[in-house]
């Protein structure tokens, strides 16, 4: 079966040096080779049950500050390599009513002027330009259509290095104020991203301002979205929103979305996003369903992708060398000698204790667990769980030393409710004919299978190290070529106090990690 509503991520990370980065630290800290550990639930903190609630469109965070046909929303994304990066931004204010005209997107150039001195921008480059429309042909519904969204490709960029830019229409006296970024090192054994930030279901919450504030904070390099972005999905088109769609809008014609909340979501990101690249995966909220079967218009409009420069025929599925590579076809040209570690991610979890969408992906788990575990996949990241939860190394629900650690981090903030309630808890165990998810085809696959052939545990499961329920973001710091350190960080602490934090230790000479054979015996 396919699954054509999530993408898979691949994070190939080049480095070098066996020693032990723990071993002249004060502050021991633990690492997977101390593991398996027995597992942990850490209480919950009952002040975090509190209501999330979204910024709203008064807020001068999210309102528009720009005139005429300057730019807005200005993001990052990176490119196949470190020579090349994507600008991306909107000109131009969106439209929405009953009757709506999309702006002519040939009616302004899109261009990036850019160097590595800030008073001289001597370089230049020229992109292309869309517009987006979300329309429901139904009575009392309300169309949309965006501004004008710009994607304009850097090439020719030097590793390791500053640049200074501003991008827009210089024609049209609509520039943007001068922003910077550095580069990503060099794919190579010795270099790598020192921060990637990864975060998920973020939305834009009052929540989801602490975990921003605290994730630019931790300075990353990179910052990687697993999917759940805007939650534009939680609203009528008249701007009325719920907590639950479903339960407060059961009769509307159509799934109806707010897109305003795109644009309210991109003005406050940008604080982030014009300096520091966003690779975002999508998300069942990007789906948002339109007349004739339109989905992740807005995701696919937005966002820029290196699907062409990494051979992806979709914008759902694409690769860089900072580095993702997706598919089967990527992982045949894996290369351990050059990049050592492969961090693979997409949104629904296979290894969760929570309630929440328990199970749900076990087909897409069945379909392609086996590859990821042959090829020696040392961490995966995935969200959609509201909550924080990290495994021993697993495969196939068994304690595994060289089976990947699954990290959860659905616990950006958003405005759904936090992930609380485990499935091996007394009388918490979903029926199992209800956990299929309809984003990944419906199918059912969670057959019985604990030692004692039920469908849940009795107690927290042995593959599961660390659960707790809370808000936060993680950074991974690839330390050398076999050791790197692993940080959560709860919104609710100061930046310097941690929830969570694990040296993850390759094992090349046990787990030689490349096109491994999978012993059914």
């Amino acid at each position: 079966m396919t699954f054509h509503d999530y993408s898979i991520t691949f994070l190939r990370l080049s480095l070098l040096c066996f020693l032990s980065p723990a071993a002249s630290s004060a502050d021991y800290i633990p690492s997977t080779l101390d593991g398996p550990f027995v597992p942990v639930t850490v209480p919950l903190d009952t002040s975090l049950r509190g209501k999330a609630i979204d910024l709203a469109d008064t807020d001068p965070r999210v309102r528009r500050h720009v005139t005429g046909f300057e730019p807005e929303q200005i993001s990052l994304s990176l490119s196949s390599d470190y020579d090349s990066i994507w600008v991306s931004w909107i000109t131009g204010e969106f439209q929405i009513g009953k009757n709506v005209k999309p702006l002519d997107p040939t009616s302004i150039d899109s261009i990036v002027q850019f160097g590595t001195l800030r008073h001289s921008l001597s370089h230049e480059a020229k992109g292309t330009s869309l517009v987006y429309s979300q329309l429901y042909p139904f009575d009392g519904l309300l169309n949309y259509t965006s501004g004008i969204i710009h994607h304009v490709r850097i090439t020719g960029l030097k590793p390791s290095t500053v640049y200074y830019y501003r991008c827009g229409d210089p024609s049209r006296h609509a520039m943007s104020k001068i922003h910077h970024f550095r580069t990503m090192p060099v794919s190579s054994p010795s270099s790598y991203p020192s921060r990637i930030a990864v975060v998920g279901d973020l939305g834009l919450t009052y929540n989801t301002t602490d975990t921003v504030s605290h994730l630019l904070q931790n300075s990353p390099d990179l910052v990687l979205l697993i999917g759940d972005v805007s939650y534009a999905n939680l609203y009528l088109t008249n701007g009325t929103s719920s907590d639950c769609y479903s339960c407060s809008f059961p009769d509307t014609p159509i799934h109806e979305t707010y897109q305003p909340r795109w644009d309210y979501w991109g003005r406050f990101m940008e604080t982030l996003t014009s300096k520091v690249p966003l690779m975002v995966v999508e998300g069942n909220h990007e789906i948002e369903l339109q007349a004739e079967n339109k989905t992740f218009e807005a995701y696919k409009s937005r966002f820029a992708f290196p699907f062409k420069e990494s051979g992806s025929s979709s914008k759902l599925y694409y690769s860089f060398n900072a580095a993702i590579r997706v598919a089967k076809e990527d992982l045949a040209k894996f290369d351990r000698s050059v990049t050592p570690w492969l961090v693979v991610s997409w949104h629904p979890p296979w290894y969760s204790t929570y309630t929440a969408h328990y199970r749900e992906a076990e087909c897409m788990k069945e379909a392609m667990e086996e590859l990821l575990y042959s090829y020696g996949t040392d961490i995966v990241f995935n969200g959609h769980v509201h909550a924080y939860e990290r495994t021993n190394r697993v495969y196939n629900y068994e304690l595994d030393p060289c089976g990947p650690v699954y990290i959860v981090v659905g616990d950006g903030g958003n405005r759904e409710k936090m992930a609380i309630e485990h499935a091996d808890e007394p009388g918490k165990c979903p029926d199992p004919l209800t956990t299929p998810d309809p984003a990944m085809g419906g199918e059912f696959c969670g057959w019985n299978f604990t030692t004692t052939g039920k469908f849940c545990w009795d107690q927290q499961p042995e593959y599961s190290a660390l659960r707790e329920s809370s808000f936060g973001h993680g950074i991974l710091e690839v330390k050398n070529e076999t050791w790197a350190l692993w940080t959560w960080y709860r919104n609710q602490d100061s930046s310097s106090k941690v929830g969570d934090q694990i040296y993850i230790v390759r094992e090349p000479d046990r787990c030689h990690g490349y096109n491994r054979l999978v012993d059914h015996c």
